[in-house]
């Protein structure tokens, strides 16, 4: 991702290839039925199509839209260790001018190769708190999946995906 950011590629050359690291690396379904919960029983078999495809689309799109606050960052590797089913890789993010963070990379081999399932930055686990905002979200709208689908193809849009 680092290489990407300060890639003198346009936007969309960076956006492709972070899709293609993402797609490499980050197992997206997992990650986007986990972040879905109990909601996923409710939703029909084409809610959960349509809801797959734009967590990859909105991954990307988040992701993409910080690739600026990369530039110029190192990532000092550090020790890993084993829990549970996975490996807990722990990383140090320097970026100019800005403290040090401690990010942990949660990799799991249950698909078979090494693929990314979480983020712990500086304690907080990134799948667990889009987890509660899908959560919250759908508490507002009557536990309603098509009206989350909706706003995450709304927001997948805005960004230009």
């Amino acid at each position: 991702m680092v290489a990407i950011a300060n890639d003198e590629g346009s936007q969309q050359q960076k956006r492709h290839r972070l899709r293609e690291v993402i797609d490499a690396s980050v197992d997206v379904d997992d990650i986007a039925h986990f972040c879905l919960g109990r909601f996923w029983r409710i939703a029909t078999p084409d809610q959960q199509a349509d809801y797959l495809a734009l967590f990859h689309d909105l991954l990307v799109t988040k992701i993409a839209s910080h690739l600026g606050d990369y530039q110029g960052v190192r990532v000092i590797m550090g020790q890993a260790r084993a829990s549970g089913d996975t490996e807990i890789v722990i990383t140090k993010v320097v970026r100019p001018e800005n403290p040090v963070i401690q990010v942990e990379w949660v990799i799991s081999i249950a698909t078979g190769s090494p693929r990314i399932v979480d983020l712990l930055a500086e304690g907080t686990s990134l799948r667990l708190t889009q987890r509660a905002d899908f959560a919250s979200y759908l508490t507002h709208h009557q536990y309603n999946v098509q009206d989350l689908i909706d706003g995450m193809r709304h927001l997948v849009a805005l960004n230009g995906s």
